[in-house]
């Protein structure tokens, strides 16, 4: 991860996955020469795609593996070690194996080889967020019944974290008032002893180069995002006496299964595909992947594809947006069958004010709220604009007259924000202020600073260092706690990523917003010292933080109507999203403006609403194979994904904007354009819905018919949108957005509409 999600552990936040992608072929008296005497400098791990012969369509492990060893060179390198890495059988047909270049080469002369490539290295991208989201019974801003309750927590449904690990003996995953696994669970538990209990049921390494150690978190963010989706209830969780309460997941009765797939040098997707691979087997419910690189097209990645063999078997698929934001195109994990999820802030502050010596003050945040004596010191700005010390870099602050001063430093030139105030503090400076870049607006974070510290935004950093242009300046940093109740929540952060989708413009993404700012959730080791407790609590920020958050709340509905498809849940999330904050205003963005759909997607995430939506539009593996055919893949790129042969020949292709998605992603080209969509009565049997539209300016959009009514449960109607251009209209930006809502009075079914309006 980058800056912006947490700087604690860089190491942690710069995690790199690795992108396994090549292919295989057979032995020698198939009429193919390799090489002798490779050497393990040659080696590169390769994902190798291959076809499954008809006859090893259902076949079991050790079947497909010994067909997968026909494709080797050699079962061993020189040095003893096994060429074959993982052997896949659920989530995509192929295997990873150390191969070198030239042999991967000859393997294309063999029967059934598909594709092949070089690994790719990719990012790994509470005690409020329940109360905050509407898990409680008394929370946030609207008063239902708990989600909790109607949810039975999560009971019975299995969460697989594909992660860094996790702290086993942590008390978020004490196993009190858990029941047994279900008898559908088939995983294990590589920790000795009994470490793995009734909370967490299973526990695996697939981290290929280090498969004989015990799947335990040495970075954090595993056992955050865990301990986040579906952690057990802990009193008095704090970091440093702040945001104090009960600890607890989204869903803290369901089971976690974790896998651990990231070492501090980085995470394989050859090892996360064994992972997901894994998982199927075993008998997950639910996927959380805070994880993600650049966006490729879906054929082409990792995630992707695994993620798509699993909801084929049922399996939900949570993922992170990315930290790349706020500029647009720079999402991840974007395929229409993964629950793309970005990240927002909550009503909670942890406060530490700014006063200047002329009586200006600026609200900022930090996890450090101790108190700077006396109050107020002199204050002073690290560099300028135009100079790398104005990042308070390692050494920057070198012949600087620090001693007994406040230094302004600006957020950003690749150093982490704590590692600002490490320099500050080395150079002799009793505080810090950081000022955002201008990115990142009002986006400010809690950290846990070595030396009082306030992270402010970017025009109260500007208006600081205006003031300290005047003759002798001072400053003061005054810390008030933790405040709760901000009107303005939630908003986007900064670093969330945008769409629109580079691979398939035509789906809305993000799909939706949780949670992801000074996220307070279980960590390893005690960020206090405090060597005391097992209780040890971390606040970080990141999508990695809201998608577990997403996660858990699909093990929620889950639990609730286990009945439902992946799409279904997906839906139930998507259309009973709000777009407001607390105040009724429309949720901002970074700078204060209203948030678009290609910061928010449908909106933020609605617990109680989505636990029972009235319709949902569906979708079925087999449903993405016309989309993928109007996308001009090729047959044999669709097989990658779908795991068997496809002839787009034989297949009505349909635009992107005919899947059956429950938003719209339009771009006008043809100056009209009609798409249908099918949705399904999950509420009442006898229910009628009527639409309302809101068009988006400079379109117009027909809606028929205009009503439709349902007379049983899970009866499916069709509707048919029409799409326009409104040429008289005046329009100023490239994007337009609307929606169209169904209601029946007791239900609104919303679906955003995005339209690209421009002409080039």
């Amino acid at each position: 991860m980058e800056e912006k999600r947490s700087n604690l552990f860089p190491s942690m936040v710069m995690f790199l996955l690795s992108l396994i992608l090549m292919l295989g072929s057979s032995h020698a008296n198939d009429g193919i020469e390799y090489g002798n005497n490779v050497g393990e400098s040659e080696l590169q791990t390769y994902l190798v795609f291959v076809a499954k012969p008809d006859a090893m369509v259902s076949a079991q492990s050790e079947d497909l593996e010994s067909y997968y060893q026909t494709f080797l060179p050699v079962d061993i390198s020189d040095n003893g070690e096994e060429r074959m890495v993982h052997a896949y059988r659920n989530v995509v047909s192929g295997f990873a194996a150390k191969l070198t270049a030239e042999e991967v080469k000859a393997m294309e002369q063999k029967d059934g080889f598909l594709s092949a490539r070089p690994q790719k290295l990719l990012q790994v991208h509470t005690t409020h967020s329940p109360r905050f989201l509407g898990l409680q019974h008394s929370f946030a801003f609207w008063s239902f019944s708990s989600v909790w309750e109607s949810s039975s927590y999560g009971k019975g449904v299995i969460i697989g974290v594909l992660d860094t690990g996790i702290s086993p003996d942590h008390p978020s995953f004490d196993d009190t008032g858990m029941s047994p696994p279900p008898a559908k669970w088939k995983g294990k538990c590589e920790f000795n002893g009994t470490l793995c209990n009734n909370k967490l049921i299973g526990a695996r390494n697939l981290v290929a180069k280090d498969k004989n150690q015990p799947p335990l978190d040495v970075e954090g963010h595993g056992t955050h995002t865990a301990s986040t989706a579906a952690g057990n209830f802990v009193n008095g969780a704090n970091v440093y006496g702040n945001a104090n309460g009960t600890a607890v997941g989204m869903a803290p009765l369901a089971h976690l299964a974790i896998y651990k797939v990231c070492s501090p040098s980085g995470c394989a997707d050859a090892d996360i595909l064994a992972a997901m691979d894994a998982a199927v087997d075993d008998g997950v419910d639910v996927l959380s992947l805070s994880l993600g690189g650049d966006s490729s097209p879906f054929y082409d990645d990792n995630i992707a594809l695994g993620a798509f063999g699993a909801i084929q078997k049922g399996i939900f698929v949570s993922c992170s947006a990315g930290n790349s934001g706020p500029g647009h195109k720079t999402l991840s994990n974007d395929a229409p069958w993964i629950l793309t999820v970005g990240a927002s802030t909550m009503d909670r502050n942890l406060r530490a004010r700014v006063r200047l010596g002329d009586g200006q003050t600026f609200l900022g945040e930090s996890i450090f709220q101790q108190v700077v004596t006396p109050a107020f010191r002199p204050l002073i700005a690290a560099g300028n604009a135009s100079e790398p010390s104005i990042y308070c870099g390692s050494g920057s602050l070198e012949g600087v007259s620090v001693e007994g001063k406040i230094v302004l430093c600006q957020r950003g030139g690749k150093i982490a924000r704590i590692d600002k105030g490490k320099e500050v503090k080395r150079a002799g400076g009793v505080g810090m202020i950081l000022m955002n870049d201008k990115p990142d607006g009002y986006s400010t974070l809690a950290d846990v600073h070595v030396l009082p510290s306030s992270h402010v935004a970017y025009a109260d950093g500007r208006a600081i260092r205006a003031y300290i242009n005047t003759q002798n300046p001072t400053a003061e940093i005054k810390f008030e706690g933790t405040i709760i109740g901000l009107p303005d929540a939630p908003t986007v952060t900064s670093f969330s990523s945008r769409g629109p989708s580079l691979p398939s413009p035509g789906i809305l993404k993000p799909d939706i917003i949780g949670p992801g700012v000074n996220i307070l959730a279980a960590w390893p080791v005690s960020v206090e010292n405090n060597t005391n407790t097992t209780a040890t609590f971390n606040i970080i920020s990141g999508t990695s933080m809201s998608c577990p958050h997403l996660s858990g709340i699909a093990a929620l509905l889950k639990s609730a109507h286990p009945d439902w498809s992946p799409a279904a849940i997906k839906s139930a999330m998507i259309t009973t999203a709000y777009t407001s904050s607390r105040r009724g205003k429309p949720i901002l963005d970074e700078n204060h403006h209203p948030a678009d759909l290609l910061a928010t997607g449908a909106g933020h995430v609605y617990p109680i609403k989505a636990s029972d939506p009235g319709l949902v539009y569906d979708l079925q593996p087999e449903d993405y194979i016309p989309y993928f055919c109007g996308l001009k893949y090729k047959d044999r790129e669709i097989s990658f994904i779908v795991q068997r042969q496809v002839k787009c020949s034989e297949v009505s292709s349909i635009p992107e904007a005919q899947l059956n998605y429950p938003s719209f992603s339009i771009i006008f080209g043809v100056q009209t354009q009609t798409y249908s969509r099918v949705v399904t009565n999950v509420g009442p049997a006898n229910s009628t819905y009527t639409v309302k539209i809101t068009p988006p300016p400079g379109v117009n959009v027909t809606v028929n018919p205009g009503n439709i009514v349902f007379s049983k449960n899970s009866q499916k109607a069709t509707y048919n949108v029409t799409f326009s251009r409104n040429n008289g209209e005046q329009r100023t930006q490239e994007f337009a957005q609307g929606n169209i809502i169904w209601s029946s009075g007791k239900y609104v079914v919303r679906s955003p509409i995005l339209v690209r309006l421009s002409d080039d």
